[in-house]
């Protein structure tokens, strides 16, 4: 229970801590530890609503913060927008790919850092594509569709590379700090 608790709050802490980074300005585009979020509470919270809560919180906190400083006249994106429960839902979504890690080990850690940033871009780009939500409207052609996909890049290389660092650093530093208890434990 003691173990649990700590984990919880581990994630409050990285959930605040991550929301503001979000809105840092002039990150790189899809630069965000969002996703590594969805993986690591998917990954290490049995509760499945509480893993499902973490990275909703922490998208909604940074979009609170959007919005104030949208408000403020400090930022020129608002936090809220059309559509935007498209994004929650998706970023939501990839906490399933940290419930699939059966054994957290680097391999499946950097597999699910890969395949959700890849399943986030492709169905977050083919609904947009499709008109789903406010976004920009794109010709309903195969083209279409190519051109879409074309605009995402930038953000999914971001996200790739933002993922699998984050994921590193929230995988990595729970396994260690997991192994100092363990040798504390037994000195």
């Amino acid at each position: 229970m003691k173990s649990n608790k700590k984990l919880i709050w581990s994630l409050v802490v990285m959930v605040i801590v991550a929301a503001v980074y979000r809105v840092i300005p002039d990150r790189p585009l899809g630069f965000a530890p969002q996703l590594a979020i969805a993986l690591f509470s998917g990954a290490m919270i049995k509760d499945r609503k509480l893993a499902f809560l973490f990275p909703v919180l922490s998208m909604l906190i940074s979009d609170l913060l959007y919005q104030g400083l949208y408000a403020a006249g400090m930022s020129p994106y608002g936090g809220f927008y059309g559509g935007m429960w498209i994004n929650y839902l998706l970023f939501t979504s990839v906490t399933v790919f940290g419930m699939m890690i059966k054994k957290v080990n680097l391999k499946n850690v950097l597999a699910a850092s890969l395949a959700g940033p890849t399943f986030f871009f492709l169905l977050s780009n083919f609904l947009t594509w499709a008109g789903v939500g406010d976004y920009v409207e794109y010709p309903k052609t195969w083209e279409g569709l190519m051109a879409c996909y074309a605009a995402g890049i930038p953000f999914y290389k971001g996200s790739l590379m933002a993922t699998v660092a984050f994921s590193g650093l929230f995988f990595g530093t729970w396994y260690l700090l997991g192994k100092r208890e363990t040798k504390t434990a037994v000195a």
